[in-house]
């Protein structure tokens, strides 16, 4: 039986020769592919900058280090991501707190961020940046978002890594109309893949140059940005404490050509999505709801089991389904209720709505090679689990 995973990358024969002429090529680590990569990005989602690195996460941390967050400073995110968004904030020194989500989304509430803000204004401590996620592909309310920074003064980096090719009141995600900084990534199951790797696109020059400056040791070899004067053509100077960040050309090459199919990947994705609310909604699920404001990548599919309706629990039909070759996962483990947090201090400490929705959440399988009889099968086995 064919075992159906719940993400998989989409690599063809144009991919595969996009690779192979780096490899025949005088550049296999950051080269002229990276610059070809970071502009389709930028013309994909319409910012002025475009930095990639070797992963997401290392986005995340450049972007929170170029907006000087640091000791003393608060970021807020969402418990209902992976743990790379809080923690980028750590390695900054920075302290981290989360706003529950919206039980329709499963994005950042904006309720709940106004009242937890206005708490913070009393208390003398507000975040110096704001980082929504975009879950499973679906926009956070930018808009909202965008009013209460420009009231309480705090700076926005959104966590596209599952959005990439998706749109926020006709506009790309990642156009930064209401953020500082947008962090896409491109890990094997997202919409398009680097095999590893991510990129942060901004509308700001100077953020951009110093995100460029971080991913590589803080080292710059243009004079403007030297404290001295050069020695000669070889001459470098660290000006900065930096990282070794830095995208392969293979890597980027990659991604430039999966990128010429993002449309059409987005599309097949809404395509499969469609189907599933079709064929799944006499069951005992709660099927994900879309904002009419935002056009998903539909990096996912997330469903809860309906514990009113359904006869079986989340985790016996996991188990059912991972024993049928379904490889259904779930998004995601509330960040603050992970021993290392807890270990911060946020034990006791309560996001009902992210506990909710993961005490019931199932990611289904989600890529554009699901083809209809692998599609149905998903759809099978479901129904074999509730019969």
């Amino acid at each position: 039986m064919t075992h159906i995973p719940y993400g998989r990358q989409d690599v063809t024969e144009g991919d595969i020769a996009a690779v192979n002429a780096v490899l025949r090529s005088d550049w296999l680590t950051q080269g002229p592919a990276v610059e070809q990569f970071e502009q389709s990005v930028k013309s994909c989602c319409g910012a002025q900058h475009a930095v990639a690195v070797n992963s997401a996460t290392s986005a995340l941390h450049i972007a929170c280090l170029a907006l000087d967050l640091g000791p003393g400073d608060q970021m807020w995110t969402s418990p209902n991501t992976f743990v790379a968004s809080a923690n980028a904030a750590l390695y900054c020194g920075a302290d981290v707190d989360f706003v529950d989500i919206d039980e329709r989304t499963y994005n950042m509430s904006v309720p709940a961020l106004a009242q937890k803000l206005a708490a913070a204004r009393e208390g003398g401590k507000l975040p110096k940046v704001v980082m929504p996620v975009h879950f499973a592909g679906q926009s956070c309310d930018m808009r909202a978002i965008g009013k209460l920074a420009a009231e309480y003064g705090f700076s926005i980096i959104e966590d596209a890594s599952h959005a990439i090719g998706g749109r926020y009141l006709s506009k790309p995600v990642g156009s930064c109309k209401y953020s500082s900084i947008t962090v896409f990534s491109f890990h094997p199951v997202k919409i398009v893949t680097t095999a590893e790797g991510g990129m942060a696109v901004t509308n700001y020059a100077a953020v951009a140059e110093r995100m460029r400056l971080l991913r590589s040791h803080g080292v710059t070899r243009d004079a403007k940005h030297m404290r001295g004067s050069p020695h000669g053509p070889w001459y470098y100077e660290q000006v900065d404490l930096g990282f070794n960040y830095r995208m392969p050309d293979m890597q980027a090459a990659l991604g430039s050509s999966q990128m010429t199919r993002i449309d059409a990947y987005v599309q097949r994705r809404h395509a499969i999505a469609r189907r599933y609310g079709e064929t799944l909604a006499d069951l005992p699920l709660i099927l994900p709801w879309q904002n009419p404001d935002s056009y998903s990548a539909y990096h996912l599919y997330p469903v809860q089991i309906d514990p009113r309706r359904s006869p079986r629990g989340r985790k016996e039909v996991f188990e059912e389904l991972r024993g049928q070759g379904i490889g259904v996962n779930v998004h995601y483990i509330p960040v603050h209720t992970q021993p290392y947090y807890q270990s911060l201090g946020f034990e006791g400490r309560s996001f009902p709505a992210a506990e909710r929705y993961y005490a019931n959440a199932i990611s289904l399988p989600l890529y554009p090679g699901l083809d209809k009889t692998l599609q149905d099968r998903v759809v099978a086995s479901l129904r074999e689990a509730f019969a």
